[in-house]
């Protein structure tokens, strides 16, 4: 008769039980990661919703759709639907954001010209605004130099007046309180005086004042022999605007 080994039986069933043990840990393994997936599958479809609401119906319509044509073509996303399943969905977002984003830096590139183009044409106002300010004070100085000049002693009187109303502050109440004086000095001598004038430069301007360089010829003609004697002058003549008409407020005269 064949003896024994009493121990084998008891390997046996702590063999067994070991096996039992093992498949239990795994399938609890199993549903953990199941559990995982899922609580996954729930955060990316909150997710995804708080999305949709803050993007508005038509993004809902829009994402519905994509979604269905997910659910009906499972190959698209893997044999395993439980990871991939929001990634078509958020490159189908990225897709459509894509235009967004393309206008928005178009509008910016846009916005950028429309700033350059202001500036340029703020600045061509300010060059035009200055050359027609240039212009005024020229056309101004020419002027007053002529009637400055310009004397014919037969009309004397309406001579002097026109000097006076083209002039402001100290040379004017310099000319007036010297004005008789000068009426009879050029009806003694019977004088004739003939102008003209060009301007060399304005020298310097502001909006309400300017100084600008003259040249000037004349032609005298007087009781002590002269006949269209030439004489030729260089003036700065200050210039200030008062009310609406530009005046000469000084005159320095250089040989």
């Amino acid at each position: 008769m064949s003896s024994r080994d009493p121990a084998k039986p008891d390997a046996t069933k702590k063999d067994a039980l070991t096996l039992a043990e093992a498949e239990a840990q795994a399938a609890e393994a199993e549903a953990e990661a199941a559990r995982a997936r899922a609580k996954l599958l729930k955060l990316q479809r909150d997710s995804a919703q708080t999305e949709v609401a803050a993007a508005g119906p038509e993004s809902d319509a829009e994402d519905a759709a994509e979604d269905s044509q997910v659910a009906e073509d499972p190959e698209a996303v893997g044999a395993d639907t439980a990871e991939p399943a929001v990634a078509p969905r958020g490159l189908g977002r990225i897709r459509k954001q894509l235009p967004w984003v393309a206008a928005t830096l178009a509008v910016l590139a846009i916005g950028g010209l429309v700033v350059s183009d202001a500036l340029m044409v703020v600045h061509h106002r300010g060059v035009a605004q200055r050359q027609h300010q240039a212009a005024e004070y020229a056309a101004a100085a020419r002027q007053g130099v002529v009637t400055l000049m310009s004397l014919n002693y037969e009309t004397v009187d309406d001579d002097v007046k026109r000097i006076i109303d083209n002039s402001t502050g100290e040379f004017k109440k310099d000319f007036e309180t010297h004005a008789e004086d000068f009426i009879k000095t050029a009806q003694a001598a019977k004088t004739i005086t003939e102008a003209t004038a060009t301007v060399s430069g304005v020298e310097s301007m502001s909006a309400n004042e300017a100084v600008v360089l003259v040249a000037a010829s004349t032609k005298v003609t007087n009781k002590a022999g002269a006949k269209d004697e030439p004489r030729s002058w260089r003036l700065a003549v200050h210039l200030t605007r008062e009310d609406d008409q530009v005046k000469m407020s000084k005159v320095d005269f250089a040989t």
